[in-house]
């Protein structure tokens, strides 16, 4: 377990290595280069020498590179043009906003998804089965923004139910002090997450009901709650733990999509703002973010596997 441990750690290590580098080969692709990307086309000659040279920008891409790296290392990650402040500090706002966002969508998704999808595995092919495969069928395949825009002219607009607006707070405190208004950001996260795992638990759950441990459990009389939730819900976990781990980059571009819709001011209102502005630092400092949380939700599913099937042993 140790080496696997190790071992995956490495590998989530090499993939942030790589990343840096995919963040800083961008930089340098911008068109016109950093300069003319940051200054914009109206930017003379003399503003963009004189923005290469105080930038560093005119030295090898190796030192380049490096100064990059230790930037990285001591938690500086740019400076915003548009919000006049360092990139670290307007993620250090935002993200707990985020992770607080996809956090609750998560956990939604998952006490509805589970139970839906062992459900459907139990009356498989019958009218339960089929109606909720419609019904997540139809749910996975609608947009995030317009799925967002339906929800606000139902319960908003007509029935007058929840605030059209996510909360405005500044910190995460200040966003729990206002929870109906992160009903809708929430639901709307959630029921494309309840489609997808729903069908993957169902799937694994189907797969679980005839094994052999399962005939032998019935035939020494357990009842079916027992058998559902001591064999069949533990070992039908793991699909479930592998998507969560591997649909972050997918929940973020919902989040991002979903909090431009309720302008709900987290880390997908930040990069909206950056990319219509041509922030490059934020831009770049977002996906760095976001790819390192990717690797270490990788990092995480796979560690999660022992926890959720004792019969899993990494050498």
């Amino acid at each position: 377990m140790a080496r696997y441990v190790t071992r995956r750690v490495l590998q989530s290590i090499v993939v942030i290595i790589g990343v840096t580098i995919a963040t800083f080969i961008l930089i340098h692709l911008l068109p016109g280069g950093p300069a003319r990307g940051l200054l914009g086309p109206s930017a003379s000659q003399v503003q963009i020498h004189a923005f290469i040279v105080a930038n560093g920008y005119n030295r090898p891409l190796y030192i380049q590179y490096g100064h990059y790296i230790s930037d990285l290392v001591h938690g500086n990650l740019g400076f915003s043009y548009h919000y006049d402040q360092s990139v670290d500090s307007l993620i250090a706002q935002n993200l707990p906003k985020s992770a607080l966002l996809l956090g609750l969508a998560y956990v939604v998704a998952l006490i509805v998804a589970i139970p839906l999808g062992i459900a459907q595995a139990v009356r498989r092919n019958g009218w339960l089965d089929y109606s909720v495969t419609g019904t997540v069928f139809v749910a996975y395949s609608m947009p995030t923004f317009w799925l967002g825009t339906m929800l606000i002219l139902l319960l908003s607009v007509t029935l007058r139910a929840f605030p059209p607006e996510g909360p405005q707070g500044s910190s995460v405190g200040a966003v729990l002090a206002d929870p109906r208004a992160l009903v809708l950001p929430v639901m709307t996260l959630a029921i494309v997450n309840i489609a997808q795992f729903s069908r993957f638990m169902r799937s694994s759950a189907l797969e679980n009901l005839v094994q052999d441990y399962v005939r032998t459990a019935r035939s020494k009389g357990a009842s079916e709650f027992v058998v559902l939730r001591r064999h069949v819900l533990r070992n039908s976990l793991i699909p479930i733990i592998t998507m969560v781990g591997l649909s972050i980059p997918v929940a973020v571009g919902g989040a991002l999509i979903t909090e431009s819709v309720f302008n709900y001011p987290g880390m997908g209102l930040l990069f909206w703002n950056a990319a219509t502005t041509h922030d490059y630092p934020v831009l770049m400092g977002f996906t760095l973010v976001i790819s390192v949380a990717t690797a270490l939700g990788s990092l995480a599913a796979d560690l999660l596997y022992a926890v959720a099937d004792p019969r899993v042993r990494y050498q």
